[in-house]
């Protein structure tokens, strides 16, 4: 089937000046916000931010997290300051530790990433109090308000924020990019500019200062940008609300910006501002985001599970839909210090609708709660890529809606789809996955263009199926060193330069066969290690391409530039990371994690003997390889290999059987409620787990990966909880380095019938035993490669 959009002629220039926000002055590079984009050093600017809570992670293993973000493609840090975490007890302030966000800080300035500090004063986060300490809420005053008795303790928290951060805005070459002032604060203004005002006056400093902007908010005039959020599934709904309209809505290509479902169990829907005030920001501020779903917490009473292809698929929606700014929440999950008085999640205990773990904070990021990579880190790293690369050039690019659309959000069967462009050029973005719902094949697809200001496209030149599950962006006349490329059906993941030669890397869509056409004029001589080469009209046509490390197209332009353009399969691109390595900018394809630390790169993988593959190879073999053989034209080293860790399981033995499942209880809202900490002695199966001591001398990180069922899991060694989780129908995991000596005790719930919980696979009304199955032991083992 065609499928049309016609592009209007491009905008005038945005508006500029218009808003008070300014860099310090002198800076290199000053940042900028104009009515549509961001630009930092006069160019536009394409952030990609993600969310790690320092206080929720260990200070020691910060850094290596950074840089697993970085690599990531992640340029922007952010991170809730957490009060509560700083200052349980009045007077008693602490950033030392795990606490030190100084320390935080500074080690995204070491590795070039920005920093956004969230500092509240209240956060949300899931933390107890919204992060306001008991002491404070036990206070006579109002909260989130003017009230003076509220405003003198805010004070003194920005001031010591003030102080632990001082030296580190964009004046002293710090890497502070922006402050986001309070959380999801929807109908007081005045207040948010209280706020700013305060926090400037205690010596907070930044370009951009933001605000949460769902939920129709009502801002302060244009003294706040406000951020958007999205994501795919919620905990926050009702248990047997089904999958929420909401996240459904996230799925499809529109202009809309807010999200009115995120934060709605916490804010009366009648003073909302409602939809039609959704976008009252849209014609001053750029769509910015800080909130798109990398993952999904887990509530007692409604547990979502969240796929890769969910967040990967509503990241790339919103780039087609308009966003210059992806924020990611959560992009590393954590665990939840231990209070010295209370625990510290939210729960229905504080008056919040929502139980959630005391300790486990996972929110099945990207990157898990002990670093763990899940496979939404590669699908996210590979639309960073894209933006790494090429954001300077889509953040201008208008985003344009089709003329034919889905007639609501129960349509499934028109395809969705959007282009960014202007009045010559752009990127064609397609989404046919949605969680839960899976999205049919759409067969003979073919897509016109019509520019206002050049001829139009129409692509493939055969038509082609979209599978069911695809989501993708193409590249509509991209300008590479001398040649245009008109179009390509497989996404741009980077440009390397190659002993002279500019190489695009593509990536191809499973199901879709790729084809490059080549405008003619731009094309002295093309040869292809694969594939077929034939001009057609104006362009010069290149198929039957097999993906992979050898689908090299080299092509030499009539001006003698040479460029190659490379086409990875599906699976070879989400194993590769970008970075400086060596001397140089190199790809490098990986099974595991990659990390680029200076001079050193760093590969963390399970594999007894891994290898990695580089472009363009150094002129020497790295210090650690072992060898190096061609994979294409790639050069693939394998690494000195270490200690063989077979797969393990630990021996599991039940101490003690499950008595009745407790009885359910309700709380806030008449949603069901955490078991109560008693019902862990007297209705729990309890098992041991004995953990060797060469286990814990064995070098990496290693988890224990429990295999398990039931309601609800915590672990303890001795009397001490060490990690906590609600059944959701996947494994738990546990770092052993985070355990103290002694054996394992893992006591699990069972999931009674009657209990008012949603469990994805699981039918209501039926009970679920408890059981642990299996303990299996996963090592993650670290290579360095340094300069050879």
């Amino acid at each position: 089937m065609p499928h049309l959009v016609r592009v209007p002629a491009p905008a005038g220039p945005p508006a500029t000046g218009h808003l008070p926000f300014a860099d310090a002055l002198g800076v290199a590079d000053p940042i900028e916000v104009t009515s549509r984009w961001l630009t930092r050093g006069g160019r536009p600017w394409f952030p990609v931010s993600g969310e790690f809570h320092y206080s929720r992670h260990r200070a020691r293993d910060w850094e290596e997290e950074l840089l697993k973000m970085k690599a990531g493609g992640v340029t922007v840090v952010a991170s809730y300051l957490v009060w509560i975490h700083h200052e349980e007890r009045e007077g008693h302030l602490r950033f030392d530790g795990d606490l030190d966000v100084r320390r935080f800080a500074e080690l995204c300035a070491r590795h070039g990433l920005d920093f956004v500090p969230r500092i509240g004063p209240w956060v949300h986060a899931e933390v107890r109090g919204g992060g306001l300490p008991d002491w404070l809420l036990a206070r006579d005053c109002v909260p989130r308000t003017d009230d003076p008795a509220y405003l003198e303790p805010v004070r003194a928290w920005f001031t010591a924020i003030a102080g632990q951060l001082r030296g580190l805005d964009r004046a002293h070459g710090g890497p502070i990019v922006a402050v986001q002032i309070e959380n999801e604060l929807y109908d007081q203004p005045g207040h948010l500019a209280t706020l700013k005002r305060m926090a400037q006056e205690a010596g907070l400093s930044a370009p951009l200062w933001t605000s949460t902007a769902w939920g129709g908010v009502q801002l302060p005039g244009d003294e706040l940008l406000p951020l958007y959020g999205g994501y795919p599934e919620a905990f926050w709904t009702e248990a047997d609300a089904g999958w929420p309209d909401t996240c459904r809505k996230h799925f499809f290509f529109t202009h809309q910006r807010d999200d009115e479902g995120i934060g709605a169990d916490l804010r009366p829907t009648t003073v909302r501002g409602g939809d039609a005030d959704a976008d009252a920001h849209a014609d001053r501020f750029p769509w910015a985001t800080c909130e798109l779903g990398g993952g999904m917490a887990v509530a007692y009473h409604r547990r979502p599970r969240v796929e890769a292809a969910d967040i990967g698929a509503l990241g790339l929606t919103k780039i087609g839909c308009g966003s210059v700014w992806q924020g990611y929440y959560m992009f590393h999950g954590g665990t939840n210090p231990t209070g010295e008085l209370t625990t510290l999640q939210e729960s229905h205990a504080t008056g919040y609708p929502n139980d959630l773990p005391v300790l486990t904070y996972d929110f099945q990021a990207p990157l898990g709660e002990f670093g763990q990579l899940r496979d939404s880190y590669h699908e996210l790293r590979l639309q960073h890529l894209l933006l790494a690369d090429f954001g300077d050039r889509i953040a201008p690019l208008a985003s344009v809606l089709p003329e034919r659309q889905p007639a609501g959000q129960s349509d499934r069967d028109t395809l969705r789809w959007a282009v960014r462009a202007d009045g010559t050029s752009g990127f064609l973005f397609v989404n046919n996955h949605q969680p839960h719902e899976p999205l049919p094949d759409h067969p003979e697809v073919s897509f016109t263009v019509e520019f206002a200001d050049a001829p139009a496209l129409t692509l493939p030149s055969t038509p082609v199926t979209v599978p069911q599950g695809a989501y993708f962006c193409w590249p509509l006349r991209l300008d590479v060193a001398g040649l245009r490329l008109d179009w390509a059906t497989a996404q741009p993941v980077c440009r390397l330069d190659d002993d002279g030669r500019t190489v695009l890397v593509l990536a191809a869509t499973d199901g879709i066969a790729p084809e490059l056409a080549l405008d003619a004029d731009t094309v002295d001589s093309v040869t292809a290690a694969c594939g077929e080469v034939a001009p057609v009209g104006d362009r010069v046509l290149v198929t039957g391409l097999r993906p992979g490390t050898d689908a090299l197209v080299e092509v030499t332009t009539p001006g003698g530039d040479r460029v190659g353009l490379l086409v990875l399969d599906a699976a070879t691109a989400r194993t590769a990371y970008r970075g400086h390595a060596w001397g140089a900018e190199r790809l490098v394809l990986a099974e595991g994690a990659v990390v680029f630390d200076h001079d050193e790169v760093r590969l963390h993988s399970r594999a007894a003997q891994p290898s990695l593959a580089v472009l363009p190879a150094p002129g020497r073999p790295p210090a650690g390889a072992l060898k190096a053989t061609a994979d294409g034209v790639f050069t693939r080293y394998t690494l000195v290999g270490g200690e063989a860790h077979a797969a393990t399981d630990l021996p599991v033995t039940l101490v003690r059987a499950a008595g009745a499942p407790p009885e359910p209880r309700t709380g806030v809202q008449g949603r069901a409620s955490a078991p109560a900490d008693s019902a862990y002695d007297t209705a729990a199966a309890e098992y041991r787990v004995d953990v060797p001591d060469g286990l814990r001398d064995r070098p990496g990180r290693t988890l224990l990966r429990v295999h398990w069922s039931g309601d609800a899991a915590r672990a303890y060694v001795g009397d001490a909880l060490v990690a906590d989780q609600f059944y959701a129908g996947r494994t738990w995991d546990i770092a052993l380095d985070r355990l103290p000596p002694g054996p394992l005790r893992l006591k699990v719930l069972p999931l009674p019938g009657e209990a008012r919980v949603y469990v994805p696979g699981h039918e209501p009304g039926t009970p679920i035993p408890a059981e642990v199955s299996r303990v299996a032991v996963v090592t993650t083992r670290t290579w360095g490669l340094t300069a050879g």
